[in-house]
């Protein structure tokens, strides 16, 4: 088994990422992840959404997520219902909650997303 070791990288060696279900300039850098850094029990995200970008209402099988805004405004669907977010605002969202984001305010949106487990295997 070979040796895991601790990684520092910066933000801007991280290429953005349009990742599927994400529309309109919904795009992330994938800062910590299994395919980059071989984390196995975590994936951690900085996203930014442009003015009407969103991802689309989906839910996940076992994964628990966190959304931390850090800048912006927009709503945050869960469960039917949708609430204005902005900055310092945190989500948790547990598996089997529908939920979506949408970038509803004049600027960028951005946050972080934590994710864990990695895959929704």
């Amino acid at each position: 088994m070979s040796e895991r070791k601790s990684v520092i990288r910066n933000i801007v060696e991280v290429p953005w990422k349009e990742f599927p279900n994400h529309f309109g300039g919904a795009l992330s850098k994938p800062l910590v992840d299994s395919e980059g850094l071989g984390a196995k029990h975590i994936d951690h995200r900085i996203s930014c959404y442009e003015p009407m970008a969103y991802v689309a209402l989906h839910k996940h099988k076992v994964q628990e997520q966190i959304y931390h805004v850090l800048s912006g405004e927009g709503l945050f669907e869960h469960d039917g219902e949708k609430t204005v977010v902005r900055a310092h605002d945190v989500i948790f969202i547990p598996p089997g909650v529908e939920h979506a984001f949408y970038n509803t305010g004049l600027d960028r949106l951005v946050f972080l997303v934590i994710t864990s487990p990695p895959s929704d295997d």
